[in-house]
């Protein structure tokens, strides 16, 4: 059997100590940083034939100089960090990991809306005041609750995550409108309508974000798009924070043009101090931990287990480069 050199350059992006990395120390000889900045990566690397990085940047450089590296996995389905080129035009195989996150993620993107809906913090915190233990009746509520039975879901990029959120939204008794580039507006598949864009925004009362970020697609919601939507829509974006021209959504949140945002990533993460949307009354901002329940974590790890794994017996699984 194969005995590599693993390091692994940044794990506390995986675990809080809830993770058990035994699985990962039967494939070889491994070293496990929580965290390596750029100018670590080559002195803990040097003897490494296999690298795991999350954040980590490999770039052309540094592929240069590990002349041991024979094989790189990105534990996240997103594999940008690595200069894919510059590996393979030294042969050596770049892995990924996808599906990992999805009922996680499917999971944040229902608490963010329900906590909207229903209002759970703001009438948590009222209770803890006395408002509740003041009322002449046995309730108290002071703002409208609504359900999400009746209402419009519209999902942007209907692909794993999408076509999940779609299913528990036809759960809730909700009506489901998609746009997906392979589909034809005007179909309908399994209680799913797909549309136009232009259909999507207009009509979603809540619009729920899940594309990849592309030159197409980033910026897709702009202030002109905003305008088009329902006064009443809430947008949600679990997916990639370059999709909103997050100026635009503060300015059409200030003034009302749509009554809520939900987001669990921004443009720029860790965010600016100065971020035009952290603090507005009617933003959720979450910090990119959509993906993170401890279950898509093991999922993670495990999926990174099954390519080293199979790197050994000579199969590259999830192949990006």
């Amino acid at each position: 059997m194969i005995v590599s050199n693993i390091v692994f350059l940044d794990a506390a992006t995986l675990s809080i100590g809830d993770i058990d990395f035994a699985e990962l120390d039967k494939l070889g000889s491994v070293k496990i940083y929580e965290r390596t900045t750029h100018d670590e990566v080559i002195s803990r690397c040097k003897d490494a034939t296999i690298i795991i990085t999350n954040k980590v940047v490999i770039d052309k450089s540094a592929i240069a100089q590990l002349a041991n590296l024979r094989y790189i996995c990105v534990a996240a389905t997103g594999y940008n960090v690595v200069d894919v080129k510059a590996a393979s035009a030294r042969g050596i195989p770049v892995s990924n990991v996808s599906g990992y996150s999805t009922p996680s993620v499917v999971q944040h993107v229902f608490a963010m809306i329900l906590s909207t809906l229903n209002k759970v913090e703001s009438y948590s915190q009222q209770t803890a005041k006395g408002r509740w233990q003041e009322s002449i009746d046995f309730t108290f509520y002071d703002h409208s609750i609504s359900e999400l039975a009746g209402k419009t879901l519209g999902i942007f990029g209907y692909g794993t995550i999408g076509e999940q959120v779609g299913k528990v939204a036809l759960a809730f008794g909700m009506n489901v409108m998609a746009v997906k580039r392979s589909v034809a507006a005007g179909t309908e598949v399994n209680g799913v309508q797909f549309v136009s864009k232009k259909q999507l925004f207009a009509e979603s009362d809540i619009l729920s974000l899940h594309a990849p970020l592309t030159a197409e697609t980033k910026g897709i919601i702009n202030y002109e798009v905003l305008q088009t939507m329902k006064s009443s829509a809430i947008l949600v974006n679990t997916g990639r924070g370059p999709l909103i021209v997050e100026a635009d959504l503060a300015k059409a949140l200030q003034e009302d043009q749509i009554a809520y945002a939900c987001l669990d990533v921004l443009s720029s993460e860790p965010p600016e101090i100065n971020s035009p949307l952290i603090g507005l009354p009617n933003c959720i901002i979450t910090p990119h931990q959509a993906w993170a329940s401890q279950q898509s974590r093991q999922r993670l790890l495990d999926g990174l287990v099954a390519n080293i794994d199979a790197y050994h017996v000579g199969n590259i699984l999830n192949r990006v480069g």
